[in-house]
C-alpha cells in the first residue's frame, strides 16, 4: 500500500499542481486535496473535500481518510488574495496551529512538510554572505507575511518536539519562479517600468516552480525529517535580472520607491511590501548544502536558468492577447 497524502491550500493553483504531481507517484496511493473552496481547474485523481484548515473538523478529515503524510502549502504570502491583513493572518497562523493540533491527535500521521521560504531570514544589511538553516533573522519581522512563516515554524518545531515518532520536514523554498508562478516578486519584474533602489544591487536566488512541484513530492515519499534550504544554484543581481528581461528600469531613492510600492499596492498593481522592498534593496543568499547531502534532493533549473525560463514567458505574454494569459497562477 502507498502513502495517503493531504494536502492544504488546494484552491490555490500552485496547490493544485502539486497535488495532481503527487497523485501520480507510484508510491503514493491517494492525495486529498483540502481547503474551504474548490480548486479551480482539473485535479484528475485527486479527491476534494471542503474543510478549513481553522476548524477542528480536520482533524476528522484526517482521521477518516487514514491520512499517514500531511503536505501543509496554504501559507499565503499576499494580503489582497485573503481578503485582507487580518484573515492572512488568520488563515495563514491560525490555520497551521490547528493543522498541527490535528495532526498532533492522529493515530495515523507519521510526516509532516511544511512548504516555508527563505523570506523567514528577512534582508538587511548584517546579513550574512549565505544564511544556514541555523541561522534566524539578523532582525525579527514585525508585520506581514514573514512574520506569520517565522511564526508558524515556531509552531512546527514545537510540534516536532511533541512527536517525535512524526517526521517532520520543513521545505524553505528560495523566491519560485516560472511560467505559470504569479507572485510579489514575478509581478514586479512584470511590471512595464521596473523601480529599482538607487546604489543597491541586491542578489537574488530563484526556485524554478517544477523544481518546488519535485522537491514537495521527495519530501513526502521519503523519511527525510529536518530543515532545508531549497534554491536553483548561483545567484543573479537585480542589475543582471532585469538587463537579461530586457525591460526599462527607474533607479529612485528608497523612501521613493517605497511610495511607489504603496500606490501600486493600493491600486492593486503590485503587492509591494515593505519585506518587499527590503529584499529588493538588500537581497538574500542561501546556503543549500543540507539539501544536496541530507534531504538528496538536486533542483533541475539553476537560479539562472529559472530565470531565463521565466523571462521567455514574459516575452510571450507581451505579444499574446489578454484572454491567453489565464494561465498564470498564483504561488
Amino acid at each position: 500500500m502507498g502513502r495517503v497524502v493531504l494536502v492544504t491550500g488546494i484552491s490555490r493553483d500552485i496547490g493544485r499542481r502539486f497535488a495532481r504531481a503527487a497523485a501520480g507517484d507510484p508510491s503514493i496511493d491517494r492525495v486529498i486535496g483540502v481547503d474551504v473552496v474548490p480548486p479551480r481547474g482539473d485535479i484528475g485523481d485527486v479527491s476534494f473535500v471542503r474543510a478549513d484548515i481553522r476548524n477542528p473538523v480536520i482533524a476528522k478529515v484526517i482521521a477518516k481518510e487514514d491520512v499517514d503524510t500531511v503536505v501543509h502549502m496554504s501559507v499565503i504570502a499576499t494580503p489582497g488574495s485573503a481578503g485582507g491583513r487580518g484573515t492572512m493572518k488568520e488563515l495563514n497562523v491560525i490555520g497551521s496551529m490547528q493543522l498541527l493540533a490535528a495532526c498532533q491527535k492522529s493515530t495515523t500521521v507519521d510526516r509532516l512538510v511544511v512548504k516555508s521560504t527563505t523570506t523567514v531570514y528577512g534582508s538587511s544589511p548584517r546579513d550574512p554572505a549565505m544564511f544556514t538553516e541555523d541561522m534566524g533573522p539578523k532582525r525579527l519581522p514585525s508585520s506581514g507575511y514573514a512574520k506569520d512563516v517565522y511564526e508558524i515554524e515556531g509552531y512546527v518545531r514545537g510540534f516536532a518536539r511533541r512527536r517525535p515518532d512524526v517526521d517532520v520536514t520543513m521545505i524553505r523554498a528560495a523566491n519560485v519562479i516560472g511560467p505559470h508562478v504569479s507572485s510579489p516578486l514575478s509581478n514586479y519584474f512584470r511590471l512595464p517600468v521596473i523601480p529599482r533602489v538607487l546604489g543597491f544591487d541586491p542578489r537574488l536566488q530563484f526556485l524554478h516552480e517544477d523544481d518546488l512541484m519535485r522537491v514537495l513530492t521527495h519530501a513526502a515519499t521519503r523519511a527525510v525529517p529536518g530543515t532545508f534550504n531549497v534554491a536553483g544554484d548561483g545567484l543573479l543581481t537585480l542589475a543582471q535580472a532585469v538587463r537579461r528581461l530586457g525591460t526599462p528600469t527607474v533607479a529612485m531613492p528608497r523612501f521613493a520607491v517605497g511610495r511607489l510600492g504603496a500606490t501600486m499596492r493600493q491600486a492593486r498593481l503590485s503587492d509591494f511590501s515593505p519585506e518587499q522592498l527590503g529584499f529588493l534593496t538588500y537581497g538574500r543568499g542561501v546556503d543549500t548544502t543540507r539539501m544536496r547531502t541530507q534531504l538528496g534532493f538536486e533542483p533541475s533549473y539553476t537560479t539562472a536558468e529559472a530565470f531565463a525560463d521565466f523571462c521567455r514567458s514574459v516575452r510571450a505574454d507581451a505579444h499574446a492577447p489578454e484572454r491567453v494569459r489565464e494561465g498564470v497562477v498564483r504561488a
